[in-house]
């Protein structure tokens, strides 16, 4: 039994998770439960009130997530330098935290009591300045400190004297150079040299080309230089070192603070996300109360199209009244109607708004529900067994502080005996003073809960000039019986509907409704069951039938039928058709072939065509010419169809005892 999925509360979890920023808030509302502490829950909903206020007056919060800074604070705790990318991440989070303490801080002037929470947030605005100040785009910024600027300067300076040499040295020895522009390689600045002139320009082979015409050479005068510019950026390494090494010790001693920042930006984000679903879903908050009352005014299924969807009235505990038995016909919505009444119960006790104009909902102490056939083949269980199972298990769980609804109570089995375990059941959900809702078909039931105690009957309302349901729920009267209603309307002929009430409820039913006739009264609205039906598009007429004459009887109408194969029957005639050695033209290709066997009983005869034999439906088959205009009488057509091999054995086994074997090959 999964109450969450049954009444989809799942699928409204999914949509709450989709409005946070944390993996924190994600997790916790995956594992959300209802609660049973009276101070938390109202303390939850009043979060969620506070929540939905400061989103409508100041919008939504700057939330982020901040789970990642967790890892970096245990890098920092190991004594390992943090990386200039980490550094920032610190930055953007305390970046976050201060502009929530600014958000925050604006919803005191309301009043509001979660706006208070700046006060457990520290922004730590010397760290984050120092991150700011010294790391820029994922690096140690050039103006981090005092010698990080003048080592950065000195190694430009370096460089560009490196490259004005080269430069120098291409101007000078045009001759020997295979290119104007100096190169680098290997991170060393090298001038092109052709290589017959090698020895002509001192220095050192860096690199040569794919051809090995040209070598690049880093000139002698280079050489100095360049040990000079990897002593500078040794000492930048260093230096930016030490300031990555400062900024980590910085971070690891706030460590504490960082913490405590991300648990309240978790926090935050899982509140302010109960605030959105309520605006989002149009929610209000429910009252709670301790003493088994459920009222709802205007309540919707959140899940539901608001233009479809029509507000349900709901009261349940109001003097001594805890169970309601809710009939009516199906597609009326008695099962949105119990599906409601739980989730936004459920809700409300997971500290959510809940989608009504007003609700006051008492606390439960387990929500237990039964909707569904529940088959489930793996386990070999039919939708009866399984409802049953189900019951089981709700029943031995169900106490006075439980709220139990029970979709088609009774159903899946013999209606009699379906009949007897739904008022079985109905017993001892009323003797556990649980407040429950069950849907049923049985009118047994309904005179059932007419006469026992603390139950009442409810119906949902069905338009009897539309023949469609209203949805609306009207408590303490039992549900209307439509069926054979709806089928006179719709057209079905009298005697039909004279089988059917003597059928269901014997020969004064049927005299009752001749009665009627002859009055000109139609149909009793007495007669029936619950009726099961969908929407109509015209009211009055249905397909098939005509509605406008009571002794009309039914008009078959004409519709779909199977095709069967059509045999071919075998005569012998058909067998004549074609001799062997008749030419014939095999269509659709329209090729000529002589028959080399006959049509047999399915009407199937083969083709000899050039270099194979065929088999072919003798209709697409036409006589060309015939066999005896072609060859002479007793013509051995072995000749044309046969093998030279076959043919000799064939003659050697007429004559006498032989080991050759004939040997038929589909394709010869």
């Amino acid at each position: 039994m999964n109450t969450e999925t049954q009444i989809e509360f799942n699928k409204i979890k999914d949509m709450w998770a989709g409005l946070t920023s944390t993996d924190y808030a994600k997790q916790k509302i995956s594992e959300i439960d209802i609660m049973l502490n009276e101070r938390d829950l109202r303390k939850a909903l009043q979060d969620t009130t506070d929540s939905r206020m400061l989103i409508e007056k100041l919008g939504n919060p700057p939330v982020q997530n901040v789970t990642e800074i967790r890892e970096i604070l245990t890098i920092a705790d190991t004594g390992k330098c943090l990386t200039s990318y980490q550094l920032e991440r610190v930055e953007k989070v305390l970046v976050a935290v201060e502009r929530m303490m600014d958000y925050l801080s604006r919803g005191k002037q309301y009043e509001n009591s979660l706006a208070y929470y700046d006060e457990n947030l520290n922004p730590l605005s010397e760290l984050k300045d120092e991150i700011c100040r010294q790391i820029r785009n994922e690096e140690v910024d050039d103006r981090a400190t005092k010698e990080l600027y003048e080592i950065r300067n000195q190694i430009t300076s370096t460089e560009e004297a490196m490259k004005q040499k080269a430069e120098q040295i291409i101007r000078k020895n045009k001759t020997y150079m295979a290119d104007s522009y100096y190169t680098m390689r290997n991170g060393r600045v090298c001038v092109p040299v052709k290589k017959e002139y090698r020895l002509k320009i001192p220095g050192s082979v860096i690199d040569k080309s794919a051809t090995g015409n040209t070598l690049f050479i880093e000139p002698e005068g280079l050489a100095k230089c360049y040990e000079e510019l990897e002593l500078l950026r040794i000492d930048e390494e260093n230096e930016v070192y030490k300031i990555l090494y400062i900024l980590t010790v910085m971070v690891s001693d706030s460590a504490a603070i960082l913490e405590e920042n991300v648990k309240m930006m978790e926090k935050l984000d899982y509140v302010f996300s109960k605030g959105k679903l309520s605006i989002d879903l149009d929610c209000i908050e429910p009252t709670i109360n301790l003493e088994r009352r459920i009222k709802l005014v205007k309540a919707r299924h959140p899940l539901m199209d608001r233009e479809v969807n029509v507000p349900l009235d709901f009261s349940l505990g109001d003097g001594d009244v805890n169970g309601i038995v809710i009939t009516g016909p199906n597609t009326g919505g008695k099962t949105v109607a119990i599906k409601t009444v739980m989730l936004s119960c459920y809700m409300a006790q997971c500290g959510l708004h809940v989608a009504c104009k007003e609700a006051d909902i008492c606390m439960n102490s387990n929500y237990l529900s039964d909707i569904g056939d529940g088959q489930n083949l793996s386990e070999n269980l039919s939708t009866f067994s399984a409802h049953i199972k189900n019951v089981l298990d709700i029943l031995a769980q169900v106490n006075h502080e439980s709220l139990v609804i029970m979709d088609e109570l009774g159903s899946g089995t013999d209606p009699a005996e379906g009949m007897g375990i739904a008022t079985a059941i109905l017993e001892e959900l009323r003797k556990s003073g649980a407040n429950f809702l069950v849907t049923t078909h049985y009118p047994e039931i309904k005179d059932y809960a007419s006469r026992a105690e603390h139950v009442v009957n409810a119906r949902m309302a069905f338009d009897k000039e539309t023949l469609r349901p209203t949805y609306e729920m009207i408590i303490g009267e039992a549900g209307e019986s439509c069926a054979f209603y709806i089928a006179e309307r719709l057209g079905m002929p009298e005697e039909m509907l004279k089988v059917a009430a003597k059928a269901a409820y014997g020969d004064d039913a049927v005299r009752e409704r001749e009665v009627l006739d002859k009055a000109g009264m139609g149909s009793s609205d007495g007669v029936g069951t619950d009726c099961g039906f969908e929407p109509f598009d015209e009211i009055g007429t249905a397909s098939g039938y005509e509605a406008s004459d009571k002794k009309r009887s039914a008009r078959k109408l004409s519709g779909s039928r199977i095709e069967k194969i059509k045999k071919t029957h075998y005569t012998a005639e058909l067998e004549q058709k074609f001799s062997i050695g008749d030419s014939v033209m095999v269509y659709p290709d329209k090729k000529i072939g002589i028959v080399c066997e006959p049509i047999n009983k399915k009407g199937i005869l083969r083709v000899q065509l050039p270099n194979k034999k065929i088999y072919i439906n003798h209709k697409r088959v036409k006589l060309h010419v015939k066999a005896e205009e072609l060859y002479p009488e007793d013509y051995d057509f072995s000749i044309i169809f046969d093998t030279v091999a076959n043919r000799k054995a064939r003659h050697e086994m007429s004559r006498k005892l032989t080991d050759k074997v004939i040997v038929y090959d589909e394709n010869s």
